[in-house]
């Protein structure tokens, strides 16, 4: 995928561009996927973590928020710290962050100290002492992901993740603590941290949107600013909700002249009242969809070269929980090349 070293110049960003093909995307490690609240990213991030355990993987997919909405998708009650497996035959497991245990399992994991009982108590100090650091909080998270990637005790770990305004200081939090903090413990964990997020062969950013105004606007941006601000490799651009296309061009050449007063109105004897109806409706779908069309257009001309952008069509469906999040997998099975 497009990838940019932070601060490079404009030679050197060509230089530094990796070309990969959308397949490749299951192939690493740690998967983030944010986008603009209502996009669907939950969804998506549920159904790579889906596609990808049925293709063999052993996979865990985390929810950063902990509102049960990534439970829900599977159909399951919400997640807690501790993974637990999804029904269904595939290895894959979910689970939901909270400060208290990641804070809990920091300590015993990195720093040695065993804990018994609740930690409320330290979990508020330290809530306390994170809003006034930058990245202190987020660490804990992070850290958590990259020690199951470390470990590899997942094939796979998808992070349903913060949206498109809070995810660039949440996947750059060690690169904020080492800048704060220049020697000891705290500098050696985040350098491992690093290590693996600012691997294009480890992680990737997956950005999802839909065709409209507001969210390729705020894709775009947020490619830009990932790009600019950190390491991590944007693996691809996943565009929800996309309309399909009504007509081929002779089909919408002879639709357009269908709605000429001659002809509506032999159609119209013909048919009767209702074809009125049926026009608008149709003209006005047409529309839409070619709004859609031209903002996806804008999307392919100012994404970076060699970006992925795949497709998950409109799925014009009543189906929720995992049966839509497995119709999503299987879409996006298709755009990957099968398994």
């Amino acid at each position: 995928m497009g990838r940019t070293r932070a601060g490079a110049s404009a030679s050197e960003a060509e230089l530094l561009t990796i070309e990969r093909p959308p397949g490749d995307l299951l192939s690493r490690r740690l998967l983030f996927v944010s986008g603009k609240g209502g996009v669907g990213k939950t969804t998506v991030a549920a159904a790579l973590a889906q596609l990808a355990a049925q293709r063999g993987a052993r996979v865990l997919v985390c929810e950063m928020d902990a509102k049960g909405a990534l439970a829900a998708a599977f159909d399951q009650p919400p997640f807690e710290f501790e993974p637990r497996r999804v029904p269904g035959g595939a290895d894959l497991f979910g689970m939901a962050m909270n400060t208290e245990d990641s804070l809990r399992e920091y300590m015993r994991l990195f720093v040695r100290v065993p804990l018994v009982g609740r930690i409320g108590p330290l979990a508020r100090t330290f809530d306390f002492v994170a809003d006034a650091a930058p990245g202190v909080k987020e660490i804990l998270a992070i850290g958590k992901l990259c020690y199951e990637v470390r470990e590899r005790h997942y094939d796979l770990v998808v992070v349903d993740a913060e949206a498109s305004g809070h995810i660039v200081s949440q996947i750059d939090a060690p690169r904020a603590i080492t800048e704060l903090v220049k020697v000891g413990l705290i500098r050696d964990q985040t350098r491992w941290m690093l290590e693996l997020l600012d691997d294009p062969e480890v992680t990737g950013l997956v950005v999802v949107t839909t065709p409209e105004e507001m969210p390729v606007n705020e894709t775009l941006e947020l490619v830009d600013k990932v790009r600019a601000q950190t390491e991590v490799d944007v693996a691809a651009v996943i565009a929800n909700r996309v309309l399909p296309e009504l007509f081929d061009a002779a089909q919408r050449e002879a639709f357009t002249a269908l709605q000429d007063p001659a002809p509506f109105e032999l159609l119209a004897d013909a048919a009767g009242p209702k074809v009125q109806t049926v026009l608008e409706a149709t003209r006005l779908a047409v529309a839409r969809a070619d709004v859609a069309a031209g903002h996806l257009a804008l999307l392919a001309e100012r994404l970076p070269a060699g970006l992925a952008v795949l497709q998950v069509p409109e799925l014009f469906t009543r189906a929720s929980g995992r049966r839509a999040v497995q119709q999503v997998a299987e879409h996006l099975d298709d755009s990957l090349g099968g398994g």
